[in-house]
């Protein structure tokens, strides 16, 4: 089934839907990982996005419940060059296809990925509108124009769990205290503004007692609970837009250790004093270069976010941890006088490499 992709900027590109009939917009983004694609679907980080796969062959594993980072899909589109019908995988439950069909999302082969990459790294990230109803090339892109975008928009309000639940090795159960407390050194509250399953397994495989909380829930609230240390997750969207969370961080800094992971290192950011800016076109991928300035190494990271925190904008009290090695921006930082620290990118690696899980390490010192 054909379908047509109209940017904001006038390109018109043709595709072939293998989910059937369905239409999605959003702004058009690309990640380079070879893998992972069903861990990339199922990131909340990819909220209001169309993500484009720049590896050409994708379906060839199929999907299976273990790859899971959330409870469905958040992309609103997923387009690649050539997709694999029959998975070659023996943990694999299903095709990617049906696995789209079932979460409603539309999916796009067929696509010149090489061109399209281009034109985001040249131009930036845009809004884009993917149709195989409407095959107007100008209607699409004059609605891709009038779309309002993702900056200054709430898109954590959108994936944020609406109550309080914990985090087990059979994964979440709804509670209101820490599950497992007795079998654990330390209880962490987890803010979800869109959390992967895998920071959550990480975190109890640490000896941490993990209650996840609504992105709204108040600083006293967090603290009655009398948690060892906070941990502030990823997720997606303009940090600036993210309603009533930045003044909840600010007063418990320095009450608490605090690690924050993508959006939450972002929030962190502001609640710090800083500010936070639009990158071109983002960092996304399995194979982006990240410099530990304390210690001199370099890890290969796992990264998914279009904003970016402005270090020229922090308190002198805040140290630059760690930069992108492609393009020198900030992808982590400390609070020198409060027990605070945190990082633009994943080292929970789903999907991997796994270089960056040390710093699960860094946040258990900072609890003992």
């Amino acid at each position: 089934m054909k379908a047509l992709i109209g940017l904001e900027d006038g390109t018109v590109l043709s595709g072939v839907s293998f989910t059937g009939p369905g239409e999605a917009i959003g702004e058009i983004v690309f990640n380079t990982s070879m893998s992972g694609y069903q861990e990339i679907l199922t990131d909340p980080s990819y909220t209001g996005q169309l993500v484009t796969m720049t590896y050409p062959l994708i379906g060839n594993y199929g999907v299976n419940e273990m790859d899971m980072e959330s409870a469905g899909v958040h992309p609103r589109a997923f387009l690649m060059r050539e997709y694999q019908a029959i998975p070659s995988n023996h943990y694999s439950t299903g095709t990617l296809r049906e696995f789209l069909q079932k979460h409603n999302t539309l999916g796009v082969e067929g696509v010149d990925t090489r061109m399209l990459t281009r034109i985001i790294r040249n131009s930036g990230a845009m809004k884009a509108v993917i149709s195989t109803e409407d095959l107007d090339g100008e209607s699409l892109v004059r609605r891709a124009k009038e779309w309002s975008g993702l900056v200054g928009r709430d898109m954590v309000a959108r994936v944020t769990s609406q109550s309080t639940y914990g985090w087990t090795d059979n994964g979440p159960v709804q509670t209101s205290e820490f599950p497992n407390a007795a079998d654990k050194k330390y209880k962490v509250v987890a803010y979800d503004f869109g959390v992967k399953y895998n920071q959550l397994r990480l975190l109890s495989s640490y000896g941490c007692s993990v209650l996840v909380v609504p992105a709204t829930t108040p600083a006293e609230e967090v603290l009655a609970m009398n948690p060892d240390g906070i941990f502030l997750s990823n997720g997606p969207g303009d940090p600036a837009g993210v309603e009533g969370v930045v003044e909840n961080i600010r007063n418990l800094l320095g009450k608490k250790p605090i690690f924050g992971i993508c959006l939450g290192h972002q929030i962190l950011g502001l609640a710090y004093g800083g500010s936070s800016y639009k990158l071109k076109f983002g960092h996304r991928g399995g194979n982006q270069p990240v410099k530990d300035l304390t210690t001199g190494k370099v890890e290969i990271s796992s990264q998914n976010h279009g904003f970016c925190v402005d270090p020229d904008s922090l308190p002198e009290e805040v140290e630059v941890t760690h930069i992108n090695l492609n393009d020198n921006s900030l992808e982590g930082m400390r609070h020198t006088k409060y027990g605070s620290f945190s990082v633009q990118y994943h080292p929970e690696y789903a999907p991997g490499p796994r270089d960056s899980e040390y710093l699960f390490d860094r946040f258990i010192a900072l609890m003992d």
